[in-house]
């Protein structure tokens, strides 16, 4: 007998034998109470990621079973397995150090396992990335579906959304002005259903972005956890994943350099998470496909920010379904945006588009008319200070402080940020900038969401809310504030970031794109000459921690692995 192609005869174990390796699978199989005719069924994959350190994937169990039955009503087997999952707040040092190890995991499980399409279920802030990036570098075909925001909670008049209020009610906090007995009220009132943050951070941020690519079931990407839409959503993807072995459309058919630069629009549009240009490039370096900064500048300049959610506006991600989420998005944006890139339908965005109803809420999804604001929600910097470049989420910071030149007042790591920030006795004023070296991703600390230094507790007590901070870091997409992060090379690369010293001037220009450090070449060099590397070498090191250390890239290329970028592409 000949085995078959799909399902079960994919990728046979090796025995030297061909016809002994089907028939071993099967019976194997059979254990399992599997039928002989459900056997001889195309097999779709579910890449499953619930975890008891996983709040967010808590509906998944449910959701797996309305994948399974879309799956088996279009005529295919759904086996789900599981892989790593990433919960934001569990994890140390932080969730971006273990994303690669996530994308690993499922790219190996994809091309391991016997199936002809996969399901990828994720929504944490760094699962969707990583399933993507699996996906790319397996290039099976493949949908993603996410959890869904969770819905908003309520403190007295006011709605909670975790993490944006979780960061305003802890500055608050700091400054004297809510007690320690509100504070642990509001800690039980900030998340209190199933699902991802409810704002624009990071998880709803690469939602809208696997929608704009492409991988994700149109009108899918916002639809909160809890809705019974969102089950029926994953029964359409599981349909959808099916069809998808009938007629094959891979994911290096979707994510193409045109697709990513609608997704880039996208993420500029909607005000998202600084960390999602890490993702898309990283996502995109899989697909061989470069993102340069100045590339992103040159989209920001042109595409105006139409989405008025937190933590750059005033609603939230429950509000933003309501009022058309995606497809009202992508409406807006329609003359500045590539029609002709495919979709896991089968459809181009361009189909999609003519056969959208076109009803949306203009208070929350502005038209491109009058919109939040005329140019991108993030822009790249460039400089002396950073010559591979920064991100600032201009939508959430201060316009006031974007022309400013200013003293740096420097931290050299987490641990002496923690330990002096609060120090009464700190010289710092609210006209200064804060700077933080050591928290990227080379570093010990693995490029923690730190950039959002706290105001030092003596200038909050004094009403001062925001002032520039620059380092190394991230950011988490729930937080706001004028905010520099994933300056590049880093400070533990010994990029000019490690040579600041506090009484250093800076200079900002949003306008100009600039970030400098205003110090001469000679005193560079003398530093230069004197640094020595804040962090344990790799050799030191051992299993994943070792492998992190010598493959990870900087920020502007995506933090991959060097190893699993597309072939040919440069690693600076």
């Amino acid at each position: 007998m000949t085995p078959r192609k799909h399902g079960l005869a994919r990728g046979l174990t090796n025995y030297g034998d061909p016809d002994f390796a089907i028939y071993l699978r099967k019976s194997f199989a059979k254990s399992m109470g599997y039928s002989s005719e459900m056997l001889d069924r195309p097999i779709v994959g579910i890449a499953y990621t619930p975890s008891g350190f996983n709040n967010c994937h808590r509906n998944f169990p449910e959701m797996l079973e309305a994948v399974k039955r879309g799956v088996l009503a279009a005529g295919a087997l759904p086996l789900e397995f599981p892989t790593i999952s990433l919960g934001e707040v569990f994890l140390s040092p932080t969730s971006l150090k273990f994303r690669n190890l996530m994308a690993m995991d499922t790219e190996e499980m994809i091309r391991a396992q016997p199936m002809d399409a996969v399901v990828l279920m994720g929504g944490c802030d760094k699962t969707v990335p990583a399933q993507l990036m699996g996906a790319v570098s397996a290039d099976l075909p493949a949908i993603q579906l996410v959890a869904g925001p969770m819905m908003t909670g309520r403190h007295g008049p006011e709605r909670l959304g975790a993490c944006t209020d979780c960061r305003r009610f802890w500055a608050q906090f700091r400054a004297g002005t809510v007690s320690a007995e509100e504070i642990e009220r509001i800690e039980g009132k900030l998340a209190t259903t199933t699902g991802t943050c409810a704002v624009m951070g990071t998880a709803t941020t690469m939602a809208c972005i696997a929608e704009t690519l492409g991988m994700m079931l149109p009108g899918t990407a916002a639809i909160p956890a809890v809705h019974a839409d969102r089950l029926r959503a994953a029964e359409a993807t599981g349909i959808a994943a099916a069809r998808l072995i009938e007629a094959p459309i891979r994911p290096s058919q979707i994510v193409t350099r045109a697709s990513v630069g609608n997704a880039l629009r996208v993420l500029l549009a909607i005000g998202g998470s600084t960390n999602a240009i890490i993702h898309l490039t990283a996502i995109a370096g899989r697909a061989g496909i470069e993102v340069p900064l100045d590339w992103l500048n040159e989209l920001s300049d042109t595409t105006p920010v139409l989405v008025d959610l937190k933590p750059t506006g005033s609603y939230y991600a429950e509000d933003f379904f309501a009022a058309g989420a995606m497809g009202a998005v992508l409406r807006e944006l329609s003359p500045l945006l590539d029609h002709d890139c495919l979709t896991v339908t089968g459809e181009t965005l361009g189909d999609r588009l003519a056969r959208d109803p076109g009803w949306h809420d203009p208070a929350i999804i502005r038209p491109a008319a009058s919109p939040v604001s005329d140019k991108g929600g993030l822009v790249a910097l460039f400089g002396s200070l950073a010559p591979r470049g920064a991100i600032l989420k201009r939508s959430a910071a201060d316009a006031s402080l974007f022309e400013t030149t200013a003293r740096a007042v420097v931290f050299s790591s987490l641990e002496d940020l923690a330990a002096r920030i609060d120090d009464p006795d700190l010289d710092v004023s609210p006209g200064d900038i804060l700077v933080l070296q050591n928290a990227g991703p080379k570093s010990a600390s693995g490029m923690p969401e730190a950039g959002y230094l706290p105001i030092p507790k003596k200038l909050a007590a004094q009403g001062v809310k925001d002032m520039i901070r620059i380092s190394d870091a991230r950011m988490s997409g729930t937080a706001f504030g004028t905010i520099v992060l994933h300056v590049a090379p880093e400070a533990a690369e010994g990029g000019p970031l490690a040579l600041v010293r506090t009484g250093d001037l800076i200079e900002m220009s949003v306008a100009r794109n600039r970030l400098e450090l205003l110090v001469s070449e000679e005193d560079l060099a003398a530093r230069r000459r004197e640094w020595e590397a804040a962090r344990p070498a790799a050799a030191a090191r051992r299993g994943y921690d070792r492998l992190y250390a010598e493959e990870v890239l900087q920020a502007d290329q995506g933090c991959d692995f060097a190893t699993f970028r597309a072939t040919g592409m440069t690693d600076r």
